[in-house]
């Protein structure tokens, strides 16, 4: 019912002062996910979109009352281009002295060829965390080679909304922005048309999703047990559909566990004649 209520021509907050700020597009082979959290007129990006998709990031933005000076860092939780290739257009807009990239070390190398104009922290010098000057507090996990070797989660303590980068991201040509797995899901494989929404079962688009991107079993076995152990309202991922409760995040964990083959395991075994 959630998703009926929806309109995504506009900013949508999903937890107190946490917006969803990005582009749904039904043409797009998969959908963006930047996040922006505010604190009081403190404000933070975290992966903040595509260059083509900058405009309508910014418009909402704007909608949630925030004035872009304030935006004092921007985290890119690796470097792709889906969530660093509007970083100039952010540079120039947000105009601050006081803007600062968080990212790890691994993928700042990567982040200076988007621009090499404001300064780059890294997580651990960080002492894997932001504060707020309200004293809020972002805890940044690491979670190595899922996908990138620096890339890392971000976790809201105020809210306890879990950032999760491409970790329970999905293809899904049937997107919402919350998930339609439900508690039922559990005891159910997944089907190509799932015969409670009678639409395209999401865990089948969310497996081959990491199938594809992520390089190894070991590495998102990692990241999920880091996930497990934190006390989390919420998980927002890059990509795909947001997952609010705590049934949908056991039952997508315990699927993305059971997948054996991943990366070029997944390659081969499909390709080896």
């Amino acid at each position: 019912m959630k998703n009926k209520k929806l309109n995504y021509s506009d900013c949508i907050e999903i937890a107190e002062e946490v917006y969803w700020v990005g582009l749904f597009d039904e043409t797009a082979p998969i959908t963006n996910n930047p996040y922006l959290i505010v604190d009081n007129k403190e404000a933070v990006l975290i992966d903040g979109g595509n260059r083509n998709e900058f405009s309508t990031v910014m418009l909402k933005i704007l909608r949630t009352g925030v004035n872009p000076k304030n935006i004092t860092r921007l985290i890119y939780q690796h470097y792709d281009p889906d969530l660093c290739g509007s970083l100039p257009h952010m540079e120039e807009v947000i105009g601050s002295k006081e803007l600062k990239i968080i990212s790890h070390y691994e993928n700042n190398a990567f982040i200076n060829c988007y621009s090499s104009k404001t300064p780059k922290l890294c997580i651990e010098d960080l002492n894997f965390r932001f504060d707020f000057s309200s004293g809020r507090r972002l805890e940044f996990i690491r979670t190595p080679y899922a996908h990138t070797a620096g890339n890392f989660i971000t976790y809201d303590t105020k809210t306890k909304v879990l950032f999760s980068s491409d970790i329970f991201g999905g293809f899904d040509s049937d997107w919402s922005l919350y998930t339609r797995i439900f508690e039922q899901c559990a005891s159910c494989s997944p089907l190509n048309i799932c015969p409670v929404t009678n639409r395209f079962c999401q865990i089948n688009g969310i497996w081959e999703f990491h199938k594809r991107v992520m390089p190894s079993v070991r590495a998102l076995h990692y990241a999920l047990k880091l996930i497990e152990e934190k006390d989390v309202s919420l998980i927002a991922p890059q990509h795909g559909s947001i997952f609010p409760t705590d049934i949908t995040q056991e039952i997508v964990i315990e699927q993305l566990r059971s997948l054996t083959k991943l990366g070029i395991d997944y390659f081969l075994e499909n390709n080896e004649s």
